[in-house]
């Protein structure tokens, strides 16, 4: 079922985690981050919506960090319901997609809770004070294949927090699957 992401509340100060990564190391927000903020994304192995997008989000993740914006992406789908989503998939999808950035497993779905992930993906950009600034999508293309003249929106935005503290005023919400929340 697809969702939305709910509306950008600049300012509010990212949670810290310290959650376990395929890469076999504990990953917090402070490991993560780079000198002029960090994107925290919310994806999952099964989503057709982070599958028709994963190789842009590597792109992404590579020049936020040349630009001094660090990268984590987290999963926390219940992965008992769905089992795509487990741990060792997780290590497998971020081996074939080549993810460069931490990739780390949410199970009991209290980081989520904490930053009020809906969908996935959901992409939460911070500041270099931890201050929300980006919460938005990724580009237009949703599901599709982006054209070549798509603007790059999360990078445009996060460009700009790294170097002027601050976030666009204007932001598309992020659109689809919804967190598979434990019962």
């Amino acid at each position: 079922m697809a969702a939305t992401s709910d509306p950008l509340q600049r300012g509010l100060s990212a949670p810290d985690f310290d959650l376990p990564g395929t890469d076999g190391r504990r990953w917090a927000y402070a490991d993560a981050a780079g000198p002029d903020g960090l994107v925290v994304a919310f994806i999952c192995n099964h989503c057709p919506y982070v599958q028709a997008v994963v190789d842009r989000i590597v792109r992404e993740a590579r020049a936020l960090r040349e630009a001094g914006v660090g990268f984590v992406a987290i999963s926390s789908n219940d992965a008992a319901a769905y089992p795509e989503d487990s741990f060792d998939r997780m290590q497998a999808f971020a081996e074939r997609h080549g993810f460069d950035f931490p990739y780390l497993h949410d199970e009991s779905q209290a980081v989520a809770r904490a930053y009020g992930a809906v969908c996935t993906p959901d992409f939460f950009g911070f500041d270099r004070e931890r201050r929300l600034q980006y919460r938005g999508r990724l580009d237009a293309s949703g599901r599709q294949p982006a054209a070549p003249d798509t603007r790059r929106e999360l990078y445009e935005a996060m460009r700009q927090v790294a170097r002027t503290g601050t976030g666009p005023d204007e932001q598309q919400p992020s659109i689809g699957c919804s967190i598979k929340w434990k019962e």
